[in-house]
């Protein structure tokens, strides 16, 4: 089970939002990079990056800055937000993101969707993001009116390599994450699954590993509880490889 860190990036900084919104958020980094690097030096296998000025005005804003991150790095970063078109999906990969992530597109213009999925294979995952059920869009503003079960077939059909899904009523809360639905979810998604929202201590690695045995949970993204300090990253980094 691989642990994500999670570097959100607004405004030119390393941020997180409550809950998604943008009224509500705490600055943790002036330097994404350094961010990053700190993550890279304690283990990480993965960086996980979303852009959130591009997940609200659904364009690229901070390639220049993702570039350079990319380029500091030596562990892979999948990387999301902003991405409503193959060119820009394209523009990623050149900047070398390793794997993408695809919100809204997916949900809104499947055919869009499918034509990244099919002009980079194996390299393209989807943001599967609930509030009380619903799937939500653009920057989890939107209600899409869809439901998981719903789209899941649809998406593995068109090509997804991978889905993230992201409680949005535990992002950023630190409440501990909803083990039943991310169970249903390993366990019916083709695709892996990595579970996002509501990770906030050690004991959150440990209820959710089992499913990375059981079902197809290929691991968690956390974010606040690190920065804050409620999970170590190290010590949990080294009670999954401690598994085996």
């Amino acid at each position: 089970m691989i642990i994500f860190p999670a570097v959100d990036i607004k405004g030119g900084r390393c941020v997180r939002l409550k809950q998604g919104r943008a009224d509500q958020e705490t600055v943790f980094a002036e330097d994404p990079i350094q961010a990053a690097l700190h993550w890279q030096e304690l283990g990480a296998e993965w960086l996980h990056l979303v852009d959130l000025d591009g997940a609200f005005s659904g364009k690229p804003v901070n390639l220049p800055l993702i570039t350079r991150l990319c380029a500091a790095l030596s562990i892979p970063v999948q990387m999301g937000g902003g991405i409503r078109d193959l060119d820009t999906a394209k523009a990623y990969c050149d900047a070398g993101v390793t794997r993408l992530i695809i919100g809204t597109l997916a949900l809104e213009d499947p055919h869009a969707y499918e034509e990244i999925c099919t002009n980079l294979p194996g390299r393209v995952g989807v943001s599967l993001d609930t509030e009380g059920g619903n799937l939500k869009t653009r920057g989890w503003v939107d209600n899409s009116g869809m439901t998981l079960e719903q789209v899941l077939p649809h998406l593995y059909a068109q090509g997804s390599s991978f889905i993230i899904h992201t409680d949005i009523d535990r992002d950023g809360m630190q409440i501990g994450v909803n083990l039943e639905l991310l169970r249903t979810l390993a366990e019916e998604s083709p695709m892996p699954v990595i579970a996002a929202g509501g990770v906030a201590t050690l004991d959150d690695i440990k209820a959710l590993y089992p499913l990375s045995k059981e079902g197809n949970l290929e691991g968690v993204v956390t974010g606040r509880a690190l920065y804050e300090g409620t999970l170590d990253f190290k010590e949990a980094v080294a009670w999954v490889k401690a598994q085996g």
